[in-house]
């Protein structure tokens, strides 16, 4: 039974983008299924990242700090530079007054917790991205809320104290987790799980994105227009991110900047729809939700490029 659960988990980090692409309809197509899920985003998130951790080559990633310029040169252009960009595209298109405002604050956000493993399923670099994400995410509450407020004028509280909390539960608890897993099963036992670690990753962003969806099918109904401008912006937003940073951080060789660009593009939502103001645009929280769509369709869609790019391998080679 063991071995077929293993061999069920590694035939779904194979196919994880397209699970990942089916799956984050699953929330909308089945609301009670979203209901179920949602109580339990948070433990999702922390298993999620004690298994991207409990996978991270440590020697690849130390490489990585020792080259803190290139990291911050990265970490930059994901927190100062994108918003400057999506805040000068929103202005020259003049869009809807709730987008605008929702791509400006997309583009300040951290990197998805996911972007590790994500980063693994397409063939771009796991290490980097998950360092970039830590880093981000440990940020995000000193660069975000100036950033918005001098963009467009909204105040994000993000108090410090309670993004504190939040970071332990995220980062803090599944480092330790991670940790001891490793010392007590050792690096030669766990490393023929691999596929299977990252099988049962897939599944976790799958029940994440599951349960953020709770409640979108209702809303979807409201102003459907609305909707379709939004997904659009949204897509854009994600896939255009992605594509601007991976041009700019080429000097840094096609797949750290690869790598960088999809860190850009799938930002983590979840910490702003937790900490809008209440004077706030509701459609923001909406906006943030319909996010999600292109934060799981991109391993799916981006792969064939990454491996015409010569930088991902063909599907079942890896």
């Amino acid at each position: 039974m063991g071995t077929a659960v293993s061999r069920g988990l590694a035939w779904s980090a194979r196919y994880g983008g397209v699970l990942l692409g089916a799956g984050v309809f699953l929330g909308v197509l089945v609301p009670p299924l979203a209901r179920l899920f949602h109580p339990i985003i948070a433990p999702s998130i922390m298993g999620l990242m004690t298994l991207v951790l409990l996978r991270v080559d440590i020697p690849a990633a130390i490489g990585h700090l020792r080259r803190p310029g290139r990291l911050a040169v990265i970490v930059g252009f994901h927190a100062l530079v994108c918003p400057v960009i999506a805040w000068a595209v929103v202005e020259a298109l003049r869009l809807d007054a709730g987008i605008a405002a929702g791509v400006v604050i997309f583009a300040t956000g951290c990197a998805a917790t996911s972007g590790a493993a994500f980063a693994r399923m397409v063939g771009l670099d796991p290490e980097l991205s998950l360092i970039a994400t830590l880093v981000t995410t440990i940020l995000v509450p000193l660069t975000a809320p100036p950033m918005v407020y001098a963009l467009i004028g909204v105040d994000l509280a993000i108090s410090l104290q309670s993004f504190a909390g939040r970071l332990g539960l995220v980062v803090g608890l599944p480092l330790l987790l991670s940790m001891a897993l490793r010392r007590a099963i050792g690096a030669e036992r766990l490393a023929p799980h691999g596929p299977a670690v990252d099988g049962a990753v897939v599944w976790l962003v799958i029940i994440y994105g599951v349960g953020v969806m709770d409640g979108l099918a209702t809303r979807l109904l409201d102003d459907p227009w609305w909707v379709v401008q939004a997904l659009t912006a949204a897509v854009i937003a994600d896939f255009g991110l992605n594509l601007v940073s991976t041009l700019a951080l080429a000097p840094f060789g096609w797949r750290e900047a690869a790598s960088a660009g999809m860190l850009s593009g799938n930002r983590n939502m979840a910490l702003y729809l937790a900490v809008l103001p209440a004077a706030a645009d509701p459609r923001l929280a909406l906006f943030f939700a319909l996010c999600q769509f292109p934060l799981f369709l991109s391993p799916f869609l981006l792969r064939p490029i990454y491996r015409r790019m010569g930088l991902s391998p063909a599907l079942g080679a890896d």
